[in-house]
Order: C-alpha cells, then structure tokens, then sequence
C-alpha cells in the first residue's frame, strides 16, 4: 500500500472504523458507563482494576505470537474473524451475572482482540502510510478511531438514556439499559466484521513463511530504541487508561448523575480525533519523537495541577480545562507512537514482530494500572483519591518525558569524521 490506490483512503477509513468497534466492547461500556458497571455487577473499583489485569495478561500472552501471524497472514481475514468473535462475547457480556463470570469472559477477550487483530491492524496503517506520512497515517488512524469512539458511545448514552429512567432507577431498569447498550455495541462490533470481510482488499505482502521466526525478532531485538519505545508507549497508555476513570470523577466528585456523566464522557471523546491528527502533522514537521516530547511535558504539567485542585464553583472552569488538556495530550501521543517504528527504521518486512514486541511490554498497564488505581481511589473515596490518582499518573507522564529524552539522544543520526 506504499503507493496510493484509488480506494487507498476508504481503506484506512475500514481499519479505522474496525480499530475501534474491535475494543468497544472490552473498555467503551466500562469507560462511559463505569459507575452503572460497578452498580449492576456489584463491584469495587479493584475488583474491575483485577477484571482487566486478567484482560491484560492474556494480552501480553498474545502480542508476540500475534505479531508473527501478522507478518504471515492476510490481515483482512485475521481482522474479519477477530471482530466476529469479540461480538459474540457480547451476547455472554449482557447475560453474565457475576464478578467470576467477567473476569473469563475479558481472558477470552484478551484473546480475540490481540493474537489475531493488533499487530495486523498497525502494520496496515504502517504501510499505508509509506516512508514519509507515518505521523499523518497513525494520527489519522487514532484520531479516526476517536471519531468513531465518541460517536458510536452519543448514539449508546441515547439507548442508555432511553432504558434509564432518571425520575425512577431500579436495579431492574439499571442492568436493563445497560444489557441493551452491551447488545448494541456487540451488533455494531458485528457490523465492522462485515464490512472488513466484503470490502477490504487482500494483502499478499506477507513474509515468507519458511523463514525463521527467531530470525526476525533477533533483527528487530538488535534496534537499540526498542526497549525505549516500549517504556514511553507504557507511560502514554497508563494516560489512556486513566482517561476510563473521568466518568467515575464525574460521579463522585463533580456531583454528575449516571447519564450525565456518561453524556461527559462522551462529549470529550470528541477532543480525540483533532489531538491525534494534529499530533500526526506535527510529528511529519518535527518528527514524532519531538511532538511526544513535548505532549508529555503537557501531560506532567496538567496532572500534576488537577491532583491540587478541587472543582469548586470558583475555579471550576480551570478544573474542566484542565481535563480538557490531559486529554488532548494522551490523544496526542497514543496517536503517534507507533510511528516510532518508522522513525527507528525498522524494516518494514518485520513491522508485525516489532508491534508484538513493543507491545508486550507497552501494553502491560493493561495487567496493573486498573488494579493499583482501583485501590487508590477504593482506598480514599471522593476528591482525595482522585488526587492520588492524577499523582500516580503525573509520575507516569514524567518517566515518559524521560523515556522519549533518552529515545532522540539514541536515535540520533550518526556523523562521519
């Protein structure tokens, strides 16, 4: 895909829109819906944090294996079945009655949405991007995917609302909104399926099968940014997933009610697309290394400040502009580090074994951010932890700073004498 077909951007506009749906179901329902999720399933905040910590070991399991059956294997039919079995784990999520019965249904999901799916989707949009647009192709592959977040969860706060009665909430009416928002992303997740299966052209630029698979992962093991790119991918999702807890702040310290709150989540997820294409651009100007740099300074800076201030009606302004920034940033920087891979120079022939590496590592806030978070804000409830929280993610956003410091000074172009 290096040279544009005609169709090349309804292509990317397909991966865009299966990115997305493929982890609608395992963290759109918890993240715009969480303080209904605690209620109807009668959990703590570390019990979800240890849901997903099950989520995420079966994650770290797959990337590497998946990121070798990507450099193998037709990505449209990995994509295609990977969709269509996390949809069917849709129709288990809304009938599941207990704590048990969650944490083996995100071990399965850790399954689905990684081994086959993860690596084949970036090294699509690696090689749509070519040699000279990776910060625009993963910016606008991110900041699609945000588009179509913030938009499939409107129309999911409308069934929501529509089953949620706010003048009367029973815990009947409450698991019955929140079984049909489940069956609506499932359907949707289904949808993606589809569409991937009947329009996205087949790749056969896959690596040769009878090639060693150590042989690649030594290649890729000798870059000496690799570890690099996995510490500041670890730091940029620990902001991701930190991003899951605003409903609950909403909730429990902004005084928001459940569709209120799940409407706020929503609405911000609009900042997404605009942080993650701009970043895409400016990482193509000054490198993506540079634009990282500079989103994590921005990151530290603006947690560091809501984990000091309360939202009170005096500056409660600064508290919703405050958000506002953190959000852009983690946008900004979840858009783009992938394009790392680029900038590092790693042959593209390995492009799904470098993911499955970096991944393994970066990815790994998926096994221990929502546990340890989960305990902090168990731990104190209401503002003040919180202000734990957005301290435990500004220390994250300056080992970033550090990380990505470190990445520039290695990565830097040797000179002749």
């Amino acid at each position: 895909m290096n040279q544009k077909q005609p169709n090349s951007w309804f292509v990317l506009l397909l991966l865009i829109f299966a990115g997305e749906m493929i982890f609608s179901l395992p963290f759109h329902i918890t993240r715009y819906f969480r303080p209904t999720v605690l209620e109807v399933f009668s959990l703590s905040n570390a019990q979800l944090g240890d849901i997903f910590a099950t989520y995420g070991v079966v994650a770290m399991l797959a990337y590497f294996p998946g990121g070798a059956l990507a450099d193998r294997f037709c990505a449209k039919n990995l994509i295609t079945v990977s969709l269509f079995i996390t949809a069917a784990g849709g129709v288990v999520f809304a009938n599941i009655s207990d704590a048990q019965g969650l944490i083996w249904l995100y071990g399965f999901w850790g399954l689905t949405t990684i081994l086959l799916f993860w690596a084949a989707l970036i090294k699509a949009t690696r090689d749509w991007g070519g040699v000279e647009k990776q910060g625009l192709a993963f910016g606008i592959m991110d900041g699609g995917r945000g588009l179509v977040s913030a938009v499939v969860a409107s129309m999911a706060v409308v069934v929501f609302a529509y089953y949620m009665p706010i003048d009367h909430i029973t815990p009947q009416a409450r698991l019955h909104a929140i079984q049909m928002v489940i069956y609506f992303y499932s359907a949707i997740t289904a949808c993606a399926a589809v569409f991937i299966y009947w329009k996205l052209p087949a790749d056969h630029n896959q690596q040769a099968a009878s090639e060693p698979l150590l042989h690649g992962v030594a290649l890729v093991l000798k870059q000496k940014t690799i570890l690099l790119q996995a510490i500041i991918v670890i730091c940029a999702y620990c902001g991701f997933k930190g991003v899951d807890n605003y409903s609950l702040y909403a909730v429990k310290v902004m005084q928001f009610n459940e569709v209120d709150a799940a409407l706020f989540s929503s609405i911000i997820a609009y900042s997404r697309p605009f942080a993650a294409i701009f970043a895409g651009l400016l990482a193509d100007r000054f490198k993506a290394s540079t634009t990282i740099l500079f989103s994590f300074t921005l990151l530290a800076v603006g947690y560091l400040v809501q984990s000091f201030i309360a939202p009170v009606d005096s500056i409660s302004v600064l508290v919703y502009c405050n958000l506002v920034v953190t959000l852009i940033a983690v946008y900004g920087i979840r858009g783009i580090y992938f394009a790392l891979v680029q900038e590092s120079k790693v042959n593209k022939q390995y492009t799904g074994t470098a993911v499955g590496i970096i991944s393994v590592v970066g990815f790994t806030p998926d096994i221990f951010f929502a546990p340890i978070s989960g305990r902090i804000l168990d731990g104190a409830p209401g503002l003040e932890g919180f202000q734990n929280y957005f301290l435990l993610l500004t220390g994250f956003a300056v080992v970033g700073i550090l990380a990505t410091w470190w990445f520039t000074k290695l990565n830097k172009p040797e000179v002749a004498n």
